[in-house]
């Protein structure tokens, strides 16, 4: 066994069994293939309630793991990775992809390391996570380092694809974050911040699209929410760097700079086509701020339209 082999899998002196709980099998379901449809419904959603809570469990880690992301992140060009496979890596890539016309996060700024590449998108690439060397080679090529935030998921939590990036991304200085669904998980350790999803057997042993794939979208849909608030680009509950993007989206824009400046639709639409369809910059311009000055100050302000507010003078209606 290679030396990286060793580093990327199982505990020294543990039975694997003993503790990767997703891969147990629940007496409690035992004989669900004999059970009526509106039973075998029932314990599914039950799984699905216990992945809440291994979320809520969870909050003090994803507090920790948001805040030191933000500070990471906040004025400079470091880049959100995620790293993961199968069911995991998926939801990586899902999660990364809204936030582009969700919150404006460019696109330059993220990064998939999904075990297969693209194609482990449309099509089972099992066996692409046994290999440590492509965990390694990703973050090498894409010259992971400081300023990025590198986020591993991996139900399990021994993936060796998902193991090897994080412990290559952390040694490069980035700052690593890890999530798994099973106690005593390596990759836990092997992060900066260990986000533990304890979801424990699945209704359908090993099965962890269900409960600990749930827990994990969840997880992932708060980290990068949450983020993104950190990061300014949320104002009063609206989404104020939303790309416009279709006619829903324009419309829901208009909305916005109504509801945050009391004007008319017409002004509304006038600003947004004045400022390129960037809310915050119409919101300053419908208040008052000329364009120069509000491109000036939320420049200043790394786009905090409240803080941009204050230093221009300008005051939201009641």
């Amino acid at each position: 066994m290679s030396s990286i082999s060793k580093k990327v899998g199982f505990p020294e002196h543990s039975n694997p069994q003993e503790w990767r709980e997703t891969e147990q099998r629940s007496s409690r379901y035992a004989g669900l293939e004999t059970w009526g449809t509106d039973e075998v419904l029932k314990a599914l959603l039950g799984g699905q309630m216990q992945a809440l809570n291994a979320v809520w469990s969870a909050l003090g880690e994803l507090e920790a793991a948001v805040d030191a992301a933000a500070q990471r992140l906040r004025g400079t060009e470091g880049r959100l990775v995620y790293v993961g496979a199968g069911t995991s890596g998926r939801l990586g890539v899902l999660d990364g992809i809204e936030l582009i016309p969700t919150f404006g996060w460019p696109e330059h700024r993220l990064i998939y390391g999904l075990a297969g590449g693209e194609a482990g998108l449309l099509r089972p690439q099992e066996g692409a996570e046994d290999s440590a060397e492509a965990g390694r080679d990703f973050i090498l090529e894409n010259n992971v380092g400081a300023s990025d935030v590198v986020l591993g998921i991996a139900a399990s939590g021994t993936t060796p694809f998902t193991r090897s990036a994080i412990q290559t991304a952390r040694g490069a200085g980035a700052l690593t974050i890890s999530m798994a669904n099973n106690p005593q998980s390596p990759l836990l350790a092997d992060a900066e911040h260990e986000i533990l999803l304890r979801t424990g057997p699945e209704v359908l042993a090993g099965s962890t699209r269900l409960s600990a794939g749930t827990s994990q979208k969840a997880a992932l849909n708060l980290f990068s929410t949450a983020l993104m608030v950190r990061l300014k680009k949320v104002y009063c509950g609206y989404m104020v760097d939303m790309q416009l993007t279709n006619i829903k989206l324009d419309q829901r824009a208009k909305d916005m700079v109504v509801s945050l400046t009391a004007c008319s639709q017409e002004k509304a639409a006038a600003a947004l086509h004045e400022s390129d369809s960037q809310i915050k910059l119409a919101v300053l311009l419908v208040l008052g701020a000329t364009k120069q000055q509000a491109t000036n100050v939320l420049n200043e302000t790394q786009g905090d339209l409240g803080e941009s507010l204050r230093v221009l003078g300008l005051h939201q209606p009641d």
